[in-house]
């Protein structure tokens, strides 16, 4: 959409967003969040949806152009959200950053999470060999809400497997992760580590 931004780098590891400054601007304490003026949004799928719908007629819509095309665009933001996360994110927490933040990796629930991660890959297959993208035949919000954590498991984490092993999530993730405006994002900004 190629919008105008300015990021603030939050130090997690130093305990930056349990900052009163920060808090004021996201009481619970969590990344992201976001200032547009002096509107305030934080939770992932409300900023992106937030900025989908503000620059709508810019760029591509990731919105879908029917109701319908904007219900699979929700179903599959809300499948991504309740089935892919929670796994990925505790993937994520324990084999990228558990070191880190002081305590051991939980190995037990990295094999359990790889499962659960790998059940719903399965059902992203299913899904992908029928369409390009998970909304339907339109890149969306959808996909976008991938790109993060799966940039991490298919980087940092070296569980690449799990994407490549998947014919069409291969295809997808190929797809999807050189797309012009993630491939800035990623010059833009290192890894947590």
């Amino acid at each position: 959409k190629e919008i105008e931004f300015e990021t603030v780098p939050v130090d997690l590891l130093k305990g930056e967003h349990k900052d009163p400054e920060f808090l004021k601007l996201q009481p619970f304490g969590t990344v992201p969040v976001t200032q547009d003026g002096d509107y305030v949004l934080y939770e992932s799928r409300a900023i992106i949806r937030y900025y989908a719908e503000k620059y709508k007629s810019q760029g591509t819509d990731l919105l879908g152009k029917t109701v319908e095309e904007r219900g699979q665009v929700e179903n599959w933001l809300e499948v991504e959200a309740h089935n892919f996360n929670p796994p990925i994110y505790a993937l994520t927490l324990h084999v990228m950053f558990a070191s880190k933040m002081g305590f051991p990796p939980d190995e037990n629930l990295i094999k359990e999470s790889e499962e659960k991660l790998g059940k719903v890959l399965d059902i992203y297959e299913e899904r992908l060999s029928k369409n390009k993208y998970l909304a339907g035949d339109f890149f969306s919000l959808a996909d976008l809400s991938h790109l993060p954590f799966t940039q991490y498991l298919v980087g940092q984490m070296g569980k690449e497997y799990m994407i490549t092993s998947r014919k069409h999530v291969s295809a997808w993730w190929d797809d999807i992760s050189s797309r012009p405006s993630w491939q800035k994002v990623l010059q833009l900004y290192a890894p947590p580590f």
